[in-house]
C-alpha cells in the first residue's frame, strides 16, 4: 500500500483515511461504574494485533450516550496512546447542535483523532437545508468528517443524493450507513459519488457486510468482540476468494445479529470480551440494560458453536 507522500507523488487525490474493519471500541467499567481503562488498554492492543485497519471510539457500540465529557477526553487520550499512530483513530461525535458538534469535534483532534463519525443533530431535527453548513463547520476543524447516516437513532433521514452531495464539501470524506437495507443504500450512494475522495462504509454490526462490500462499501464499523475472526473475512474478499469469506462470515452471522438487540447490545458485547478476558467486568450503564438469564443461555449457545479462543491469542497478527 502507497504512503499518502508516495500517492501524492502519482498527481491523485489521498484516499480517505477510514477504509477496512475499524471496530467500535467498547467502555469498560468497573463494578462500581467507573472507567476501567487498563481493560481499555488491553482491548485496544488486541485490536491491533488482530490486524484492523483503524479504531473508533465513542460511537454507539461505546456507550457514549451514558459519558461525561470528561470521560469522553481520557476515553480518547487513552486510545490514541495505545494505537500511537500505527492505525487511524476515529472519534464519534453525537451533539445537539453546531455549536456543540464543532465542541466535541475539537476536543477529539486535541486528543488524537485522525477522524470524526458525525452523527447530525438529533434533538431538533435539521432540515436537508441545514445540513451542508452543519457538516462543514464541524469539517473546519480539522480532522476527516465521516457522515453518519443512522436514521433509526437520529430521526434524520438522508437520501442518497444527500449524502453523495455532503461528500462534496471540503473535509468531507465518507458515510457509514446504518439506514436499513444497508446494501442497497450503499450502492445507490456509490452510483452518485463522482469524488474518489469520499467513500462508504457499511454499519449495523457488519450484519450484511459481504453485500456491503458487493454493493461498494470499503469497510465496516462493527463491535469490537471479533477482530481477529472478521480480519480473515477481508482478507479473503479482497483476494478475490469470495466463497471463503462466505463460509467464514456465516460462521460468525448469529453473534452479529445478537449484538443488535435493543437495550442489550452493549451487555452482550461486552459478556463475550469478559469471557474472552479482554475486559475485567460486563458492567454496563442505565439506560443499557443486564442481560438476564435466558438472554446468557442464548448467547452461550452461540458462543459454544464458535469456540472462541481467548483475547490473549489472536488468530491474526499485525499487518
Amino acid at each position: 500500500m502507497l504512503t499518502s507522500e508516495e500517492f501524492a507523488m502519482t498527481d491523485q487525490p489521498v484516499p480517505p483515511t477510514v477504509q477496512g474493519l475499524v471496530p467500535i471500541l467498547a467502555t469498560p467499567f468497573h463494578p462500581d461504574g467507573s472507567l476501567d481503562l487498563p481493560s481499555l488498554r488491553r482491548l485496544t492492543e488486541f485490536q491491533l494485533a488482530s490486524g484492523v485497519d483503524g479504531v473508533a471510539v465513542l460511537g454507539m457500540a461505546s456507550e457514549a450516550f451514558a459519558l461525561t465529557s470528561a470521560e469522553r477526553r481520557e476515553v480518547t487520550t487513552t486510545v490514541a496512546d495505545v494505537v500511537g499512530g500505527h492505525a487511524p483513530l476515529v472519534v464519534g461525535v453525537a451533539a445537539t447542535s453546531t455549536v456543540t458538534a464543532v465542541e466535541q469535534t475539537t476536543e477529539a483532534a486535541a486528543a488524537g483523532a485522525d477522524a470524526v463519525m458525525v452523527l447530525p443533530p438529533f434533538m431538533v431535527p435539521p432540515s436537508p437545508a441545514q445540513l451542508p453548513a452543519f457538516y462543514s463547520a464541524v469539517a473546519a476543524v480539522g480532522p476527516e468528517v465521516m457522515v453518519q447516516d443512522a436514521p433509526g437513532a437520529t430521526g434524520v433521514a438522508m437520501s442518497p443524493q444527500q449524502i453523495a452531495e455532503l461528500g462534496a464539501l471540503a473535509g468531507v470524506t465518507s458515510v457509514k450507513v446504518e439506514a436499513p437495507p444497508t446494501a442497497p443504500k450503499v450502492a445507490a450512494v456509490v452510483d452518485r459519488i463522482s469524488d474518489p475522495g469520499f467513500v462508504v462504509l457499511g454499519g449495523q454490526n457488519a450484519q450484511f457486510l459481504l453485500d456491503e462490500l458487493a454493493a461498494g462499501a470499503v469497510g465496516s464499523m462493527p463491535a469490537c468482540e471479533i477482530p481477529d475472526l472478521l480480519a480473515p473475512v477481508f482478507t479473503d474478499w479482497r483476494a478475490g476468494r469470495y466463497d471463503d469469506a462466505r463460509a467464514r462470515f456465516d460462521l460468525l452471522l448469529p453473534l452479529l445479529v445478537y449484538g443488535l438487540q435493543s437495550g442489550i447490545a452493549w451487555a452482550v458485547h461486552k459478556e463475550v470480551l469478559v469471557r474472552r478476558r479482554l475486559i475485567d467486568h460486563p458492567t454496563v450503564r442505565v439506560p443499557a440494560r443486564d442481560l438476564d438469564d435466558r438472554a446468557r443461555s442464548g448467547l452461550t449457545a452461540i458462543l459454544d458453536r464458535l469456540d472462541l479462543p481467548a483475547g490473549t491469542t489472536p488468530l491474526t497478527g499485525i499487518r
